[in-house]
């Protein structure tokens, strides 16, 4: 079974998720008409068809943020309903790209008044990446109200046209913005030299790469960790469990799918990644793997300690709608987040991790646990 690693990108060649497509009976959005006036916290750009993409502001009276959601203790049932409510427009970006921009760039939602060429539509799409939207509507006329508010660092960093997309994610994350909005910004096309608009899912994958690469090159430089350390945390139906190891940069996801979870069936299923210093190619965990590293390499970059991890995503079936990469970078920053226990031994550490899933079948498809139990560094001496 390929649902693990497709997640709804229907890699199954079908025109329509078979899995997916049941929550468009499940969840109903209530009827919209051909006016919108009101917050619009972020903006949506596609893929389908690329580089010729539509593209447009999410309406929605939410604020369109998971740190907040996971604040607020929101349920899937919450955020599922909030999101079936939730309005993405769809015009051509050149016809509303300032607009586009303005709600970007803003550090809180701006109102717009938009116009529809008809009733806005029920259009509920769910995948493995992108947080999913109920309602749907092709935009004849978008206009903010309010004026944005911009962030020093951000019109700094936005207004250096000489300054590489690379470089400008980086330079954004290390003075504190968070990936959410740098994904928004370099989206619709406000980062690097040669400026063009990213389609969001790709956005979200792109900032969540950039900036833990640029991590894995601060840590390099870091003294290691002076003892094994493993975390865990929960969140709707995740259970992320992380082994930290002294050492130089490692890193491997193992990522499992449930019997009678969403992407699995009468058995588990089971996805595994990993990498040195340098990745190669595209995961196929896809956006959870580079979510979770990212998590990682926050800790160790403000801890000031290099070190190798495993971390184990188990999806049970109580995660029963996909609501986005977001959840597991949330879930393992909760888990970064906790107090971590300490071990003695790779075995001892590996034990907590069976006892945070409730199960020791990811140790088979390691690859890093044996490395580090048969080969010594510089670090064992």
């Amino acid at each position: 079974m390929r649902c693990a690693e497709c997640k709804g990108r229907l890699f199954c060649g079908l025109p329509q998720c078979p899995i997916t497509s049941r929550f468009h009976a499940q969840v109903r959005a209530a009827a919209r008409g051909r006016e919108y006036m009101g917050s619009a916290p972020s903006v949506f750009v596609g893929s389908y068809g690329y580089p010729a993409v539509s593209a447009g502001p999410l309406m929605s009276a939410d604020a369109d943020s998971p740190p907040e959601w996971v604040a607020r203790g929101l349920s899937i049932e919450d955020i599922v309903g909030i999101r079936a409510q939730t309005i993405r427009g769809s015009a051509q970006p050149a016809a509303i790209s300032g607009q586009m921009q303005e709600i970007a760039l803003s550090s809180a939602p701006l109102d717009v008044e938009a116009g529809f060429d008809r009733p806005v539509s029920f259009d509920l799409r769910f995948d493995g990446t992108v947080t999913p939207v109920g309602l749907s509507g092709t935009i004849v006329r978008l206009d903010v109200i309010d004026n944005a508010r911009v962030s020093r660092v951000v019109d700094r960093i936005t207004s250096d046209t000489d300054l590489p997309a690379a470089e400008a994610c980086l330079s954004l994350g290390s003075d504190g913005v968070d990936v959410y909005q740098i994904s928004r910004l370099m989206s619709v096309g406000l980062l690097g030299k040669k400026r063009r608009i990213v389609p969001t899912r790709w956005a979200i994958t792109a900032v969540d790469d950039t900036v833990g690469t640029g991590l894995k090159q601060e840590i390099a430089r870091l003294s290691p960790l002076t003892r094994i350390e493993v975390f865990s945390a929960t969140l709707h139906g995740n259970t992320i469990a992380v082994i930290l190891v002294p050492g130089d940069w490692r890193f491997e996801m193992i990522e499992i799918w449930g019997r009678r979870s969403l992407w699995a069936g009468e058995e588990e299923s089971i996805v595994t990644d990993g990498e040195r210093m340098k990745k190669r190619g595209y995961s196929p965990i896809a956006g959870a793997y580079y979510a979770a590293r990212l998590a990682v390499l926050e800790y160790l970059g403000r801890t000031g300690r290099s070190g190798r991890a495993v971390v184990v995503r188990h999806a049970g079936s109580e995660y029963w709608a996909p609501l986005g990469s977001w959840v597991i970078r949330e879930a393992t920053r909760a888990a970064m987040s906790s107090r971590p226990v300490y071990c003695a031994t790779l075995e001892e550490a590996m034990t907590r991790v069976d006892t945070a899933i409730r199960s020791p079948s990811w140790r088979a498809h390691s690859r890093l646990i044996p490395e580090m139990r048969s080969q010594k560094t510089l670090f064992d001496f």
